[in-house]
């Protein structure tokens, strides 16, 4: 595939803080050698994590956001090769494939009007085109039997996920989403607000869970959507868990897990959940990161858990001196996702 850019052990290296006395993840960390064919190469290794970055916010900008999210896993590699290997995740449990190439795509979204009609339609076939390079590289990934982990870029991406994993499989997929947005709007055109949607009416996912949705965020018609079809897309609201605490945030995780985890799926996580975390629609109420964290570790220790993409992430929204932060949230996310497919020691 010609957009993919693969990184090498030298783009590692270059990012790599060495310290006297200290293993750093980069050291250990696996990439494709120059002289091989990267799908033998991750189907032949025995490392269970692929990593795909996804340099892109077109779909943000198609459904009317705040763009910054392409930047997301470029600060996110930085600190992810920082971080220590050590007896509770070493690097060499991880490839890190690069990243696909949406420069072209990028640049034309730059030139488009968002109010006008013309260019919106324009910004939503660059989805489509961009929907096409994710799914084939994610199913690639999957028929290698392989978990990727995919970074950054907007909500838009959960379709080539899901769709990718479905192919992958040969069968429909299921999707846990801990997103305080739905995702599910209506099918005017390919944008991050309807990713879901597009995967469901298309026969790619089956069942799909949105755990911590905000109430003031999601439309009258988006929720009777959901209640037409509440057999296969269910629902809690951040709510319900932390405002009128009527539900339990672990009796809601196990039952959310459950209704998905009967079949392959995939873990979506929407940084927008997050209070203060920038991203293209930054919140300021939310679960905290470690509640974030616990979803992670829940849902990664499933059997049938077979992707994880965390999206939205906006470092170059953070104009202060510590917009490397979102980069480190994204790093330590990864982490939490690989140990919680360990066996839990005593």
């Amino acid at each position: 595939m010609d957009k993919l850019n693969i990184f090498s052990s030298r783009d590692i290296a270059k990012i790599t803080q060495h310290r006297s006395g200290e293993v750093k993840f980069g050291e250990k960390i696996l990439t494709v050698p120059s002289d091989e064919n990267w799908i033998e190469f991750i189907t032949l290794s025995e490392a269970k994590f692929v990593l795909i970055g996804l340099p892109e916010d077109v779909g943000i900008k198609a459904n009317l956001g705040r763009t910054g999210a392409a930047t997301a896993f470029n600060s996110t590699l930085k600190s992810l090769v920082n971080f220590q290997h050590n007896k509770f995740c070493k690097g060499n449990e991880l490839i890190v494939l690069g990243e696909i190439n949406f420069s072209e795509e990028m640049e034309i979204s730059k030139t488009l009007d968002t109010q006008n009609k013309e260019d919106r339609k324009k910004l939503f076939q660059l989805v489509e085109n961009i929907d096409k390079d994710v799914s084939f590289v994610i199913s690639t990934i999957i028929k290698a039997n392989k978990i990727p982990i995919i970074i950054g870029g907007g909500h838009n991406n959960a379709y080539g996920n899901i769709k990718g994993l479905a192919l992958g499989k040969g069968m429909p997929v299921n999707a846990i989403n801990f997103d305080a947005h739905t995702d599910f709007r209506i099918m005017e055109g390919r944008h991050s607000g309807n990713g879901f949607t597009y995967a469901f009416e298309e026969g790619f996912l089956k069942k799909y869970f949105i755990f911590g949705l905000h109430e003031n965020f999601v439309s009258k018609s988006v929720f009777d959507t959901l209640k037409s079809i509440e057999e296969r897309v269910k629902y809690v609201t951040y709510e319900e868990i932390a405002v009128r605490k009527t539900k339990s945030f672990t009796t809601e995780i196990t039952q959310a897990i459950k209704f998905i985890s009967n079949t392959p799926f995939g873990v979506e996580l929407d940084l927008d959940a997050l209070p203060n975390i920038h991203s293209s629609a930054m919140t300021l109420s939310g679960f905290s990161v470690e509640k974030a964290r616990h979803f992670i570790h829940l849902a990664g220790k499933e059997e049938h858990v077979s992707y994880f993409h965390i999206c939205e992430g906006a470092p170059d929204l953070d104009v202060s001196n510590n917009n490397h932060l979102t980069g480190k949230l994204i790093a330590t996310l990864i982490l939490d996702f690989i140990k919680s497919k360990k066996p839990e020691e005593n």
